[in-house]
């Protein structure tokens, strides 16, 4: 029978009499951990008494007063309060913050003993329990199903053992297929764990080191980040790797009493090496040759394909409708309908005669490819042979004159080496060719310890080069611009302050700049493109299009300094943070796209953005548009809540 893992109702009950309690199940997903606690409901699991319960249920009823009694229903308050009043809950970024706080509250109370968390609950919060629990071993990555790390793992487990009440904490991995007990007690016995630094320089960061210490200085101060020093650590190692390739070339060196046998083995290695290019320009010349013969191929043209699957003769039915990649429908001499393209033809396709096709021709007609058949027959028989053969002559490529007569000019000077004619030249030639393969690898690691050195420090001097382009520096000064810059904290710190820079919302009402600023801070989950965000009316339309074309810019000038830092606005929050700040209801806004807790930490995050904004507007009519923006995204459940 197929496996089925230990119901989750059954796992907490076993802990219970075990007396493991309490426990945090990690589930790394939000939706499996929702429906862990519905599991448990249904299964009649209650791990609190009376008392309990109704304490519990007092809390809650005192937190939550504040919270507008229509969004409850929306808020799934209901089944959220009789898992907690059963001393069960769940716990993700998916829920309502002050929902969260509770469930912590109580956990650390004693009153909650079992909690279905995700991964987040392993960081940041001061959540000890007796025992954890790890349902799986993997978990999706945002880009594949990838195995814990033991750092990872160490980091969820450490949650287990309470100071000052536990003597020891336990930790529970529930068995599947495939799951290895050594490789579990190699998780929980490893003890050290690579740390990557992940830091790069940033606009803001950029333009705040030059304007306090200077360009130069802040090009030392990086130069000593962690991020630095893990790079130059990778050049010891790719420096050493280059060391000891070059130590064991010391004794590869061919001698030979005929004359110096390395510079016979170089030049054979040129040679050798100029004859696959001057392969690889042949295949591509000819390849241009025979896409450019195919374009310019026309109705009735009689053709000979010179090889390939194809080859024969065929009258061309009509030209090709796309020049840059034709494929010309064709009737060959066996009377089969084919469409030719450069992969059927070794060499250019070149008329060798022309006949006219009758209007009346249908291609589906057995009748009329007979008759088109006999026609081009008799006009080739017709046609002067000699002819034929220098027509199909003129579709050969040839060769490149001056790249094959450097090659034979190589090929002439190693014959006359006197290395050509020493009797082990081979044996020779073996031993060179290691020790050319060699340098080749030892010379490809210099030029990555070169490309390693100094990489943050050339990094932020990328980014300076683009602050200097757009005039927030000049040298070591920072402009006006550039304090305004200074002053704003965002991922996409340099659109928002060219967006202030060019006055793109200044026309803007209240929700419409929430709408539109609202791109600049949120990031969807899970990028749907295959529709276009809502928006909403107005001037949200012509904004959106201004700011797309302002990234797009901004994204070119960043490629042209090597440089991709700034992502392309999101607007899938436009429509919903434009209807929040018009007073729409909560349940209008949620839904399968979005939870409570995303909803309100996405208006938090608007909401800090705005702030800057009005900031940096100074005395401006936009900055009071930005407040009033403000004001009204703080009501209902934001007004209430805190993000984690």
């Amino acid at each position: 029978p197929r496996f089925a893992p230990p119901r989750r109702a059954d796992v907490i009950s076993r802990l219970d009499r075990a007396g493991l309690l309490p426990a945090i199940t990690f589930i790394f997903s939000r939706a499996g951990c929702d429906a862990a606690v519905q599991q448990c409901l249904a299964a009649n699991l209650r791990l609190t008494t009376v008392e309990e319960a109704e304490q519990i249920a007092a809390i809650v009823a005192e937190r939550t007063a504040d919270i507008p009694s229509q969004d409850l229903p929306v808020l799934g308050y209901d089944d959220w309060l009789a898992g907690l009043v059963r001393g069960i809950a769940a716990h993700h970024a998916g829920q309502l913050p002050t929902f969260k706080e509770i469930v912590e509250e109580l956990f650390a109370a004693g009153l909650i003993r079992a909690v279905f968390a995700t991964e987040t609950l392993a960081l940041g919060i001061n959540m000890p329990a007796r025992t954890v629990v790890v349902e799986k071993l993997g978990k999706w990555n945002g880009e594949t199903h990838a195995a814990l790390t033991a750092g990872e793992y160490t980091q969820l487990t450490g949650r287990a053992g309470r100071r000052g009440i536990d003597v020891e904490g336990h930790a529970v991995v529930l068995w599947q297929p495939g799951i290895d007990p050594v490789a579990v007690a190699g998780l929980a016995g490893t003890r050290t764990y690579p740390l990557n630094s992940s830091f790069q320089p940033s606009y803001n960061m950029a333009v705040n080191l030059v304007g306090q210490v200077g360009h130069d200085r802040a090009s030392r101060l990086l130069e000593s980040s962690f991020a630095q020093f893990q790079a130059d650590r990778a050049v010891v190692g790719i420096a050493r790797q280059a060391r000891r390739i070059r130590d064991s070339m010391e004794g590869l060196a061919a001698s030979c009493d005929r004359g110096d046998f390395a510079e016979y083995a170089r030049m054979r290695s040129e040679l050798s090496q100029r004859e696959k290019e001057l392969s690889k320009d042949r295949s591509v010349a000819r390849r241009a040759a025979v896409l450019e013969s195919l374009a310019e191929l026309t109705r009735g043209d009689i053709i000979m394909v010179p090889g390939g699957r194809r080859a024969g003769t065929a009258v061309v039915l009509e030209p090709a409708a796309n020049p840059a990649a034709p494929i010309v429908p064709v009737l060959t001499e066996h009377r089969q309908l084919k469409r030719l393209s450069a992969a059927d033809c070794t060499d250019p396709v070149v008329p060798v005669e022309r006949m006219p096709i009758p209007g009346r021709f249908s291609p589906r007609s057995p009748q009329h490819r007979k008759d088109l058949t006999s026609s081009m027959r008799n006009k080739l028989a017709d046609a002067d042979p000699g002819q034929l053969r220098r027509a199909a002559r003129a579709g050969q490529t040839s060769s490149g004159g001056e790249a094959e007569s450097g090659v034979a000019d190589l090929r002439r000077q190693l014959r006359q080496h006197p290395c050509h004619a020493c009797p082990d030249s081979e044996v020779h030639a073996r031993q060179s060719e290691k020790f050319l393969r060699l340098e080749k690898e030892a010379v490809a690691l210099d030029r990555r310890v070169g490309g390693r050195a100094h990489v943050i420090a050339r990094t932020f001097d990328r980014v300076c080069a683009v602050l200097a382009q757009l005039g927030y520096t000049e040298g070591d000064k920072v402009t006006a611009d550039g304090r305004m810059l200074a002053g704003i904290y965002s991922e996409l710190d340099l659109l928002t302050a060219e967006c202030l820079r060019r006055g793109i919302w200044d026309d803007l009402n209240p929700a419409e700049l929430a709408a539109c600023v609202s791109a600049l801070t949120f990031e969807a989950r899970r990028p749907d493109d295959s529709a276009p965000p809502r928006l909403p009316g107005g001037q949200v339309g012509a904004v959106v299009l201004a700011m797309t074309r302002l990234w797009g810019e901004l994204d070119g000038i960043e490629r042209s300094h090597r440089l991709s830092f700034l992502r392309e606005p999101d607007f899938s929050f436009a429509w919903k943070s434009h209807a929040w700040v018009s007073g729409r209801p909560l349940d209008v806004l949620l839904g399968d796209d979005m939870t409570p807790g995303d909803f309100v930490r996405a208006v938090k995050q608007l909401i800090d953005l705005l702030d800057q904004i009005r900031q940096a507007a100074g005395d401006t009519a936009l900055a009071t548009t930005a407040g009033a923006a403000i004001g009204a995204l703080r009501h209902g459940v934001v007004a209430y809540t805190s993000v984690q």
